[in-house]
């Protein structure tokens, strides 16, 4: 499964893998794909640190790359209390009485949210590509837009190449004026903040909405035909997040949540702003369901609502609160039924990719060829 791309940067195969272990961002380096960390829960540089030097160990010196979560337009002066502060104290009382509604334990005394979504803020994504440009990092992605200007250079004084998602032709061609190396297609099936245009329509206009820049299809891809079907739509790779949830490297502390996981259906997601106020797919659930209520308040706009639910989400992960609990997933989660190493996902590609390869050579009449 190898492109242009995949050979400028070095990989066996043309296979981005999003995570947020860094045990599953070495292991998909390992494999002979492209691992990137995710870096959005990073709020505390040696932490960052700490994995990155992780990775650097286990990645057997294959490439990788990172994701950072910040946002082209800048605020200045605006501090996490400031924001904290313009929440309404009726969605507060939301939160609390949807938790009591279900038994929801408080978190013990003197334990803080571990879960913050403090990585948009552009003074924290700023301390994580301090730490990260000490590293060799191949890779820079964006998942707001295109990164501030400064950080594109800075990138590439470096020789970091730098990507940006996009839901939308509009929104690429954006990125390509701004500098950007590769474009992340990542249509509505996708797993996270996404938009409203399915994968099959969205990978082949944004190939030709930048060409000749790379293209990497994201949304909806987890067997080697869909990998094969993406780069027959133009593109140079794809981008899979959702897929590695449920390997064995992954450390998601919750095996009410890997359970939850290996039983939904490809239609058990919603794309709902109740974790970030912007709309991302993740699992359904009476939680995702209690924002859509029309009785209730509904969510904030993001980064408020981020804020507003962030001890929230840590209360209902810490007691494996079943029916509330959930996290970002793709529809590709209708074929994530077994937990598998990373190693043996990517024979499975490899080995679907070419089965697919055979298939289409043979309809075309090239079958030995």
């Amino acid at each position: 499964m190898q492109t242009e791309l995949s050979k400028q940067l070095g990989v066996e195969h043309a296979v981005f893998g999003f995570t947020p272990f860094p045990a599953v961002a070495a292991a998909i380096s390992r494999a002979g794909g492209f691992g990137v960390l995710g870096a959005v829960r990073y709020t505390a540089p040696d932490d960052l640190k700490r994995d990155l030097d992780w990775i650097e160990a286990h990645a057997e010196g294959r490439p990788y790359g990172l994701d950072v979560v910040m946002p082209a337009k800048k605020v200045e002066g605006v501090t996490e209390a400031d924001v904290e502060a313009m929440i309404p104290e009726g969605h507060r009382r939301f939160v609390e009485d949807t938790l009591a509604k279900y038994g929801v334990p408080d978190l013990p005394e003197g334990e803080a949210s571990g879960w913050r979504i403090t990585g948009w803020m552009e003074q924290v994504a700023r301390t994580q590509l301090d730490v990260a440009f000490d590293y060799p990092i191949k890779l820079l992605a964006n998942a707001l837009g295109s990164p501030p200007a400064d950080v594109i250079a800075r990138a590439h004084d470096q020789g970091v190449l730098v990507a940006a998602l996009a839901g939308s032709a509009r929104h690429a061609r954006k990125h390509k004026d701004a500098g950007i190396d590769i474009v992340v297609a990542q249509g509505y099936e996708a797993g996270g903040h996404t938009g409203e245009i399915a994968s099959m329509v969205l990978t082949p206009e944004v190939v030709d909405a930048v060409a000749p820049l790379p293209v990497l299809a994201a949304g909806g891809i987890g067997s080697g035909p869909q990998v094969a079907a993406a780069l027959a739509l133009g593109a140079q790779g794809v981008w899979l997040g959702s897929l590695w949830l449920t390997t064995t490297e992954a450390d998601l502390h919750s095996p009410a949540l890997t359970r939850k996981l290996l039983a939904a259906g490809s239609g058990d997601t919603v794309r709902s702003r109740a974790l970030t106020g912007k709309p991302a797919r993740q699992l359904r659930t009476e939680w995702t369901d209690a924002w859509e209520d029309r009785d209730g308040p509904g969510p904030l706009p993001m980064p408020l609502q981020g804020l507003l639910v962030a001890e929230a989400v840590s209360r209902i992960q810490k007691y494996e609160v079943e029916p509330l609990l959930g996290t970002p997933v793709g529809q590709i989660v209708g074929r994530m039924n077994s937990e598998r190493s990373v190693r043996a996902v990517f024979d499975d590609l490899t080995r679907g990719f070419e089965e697919a390869v055979d298939r289409v050579n043979r309809i075309a009449g090239r079958s030995g060829q």
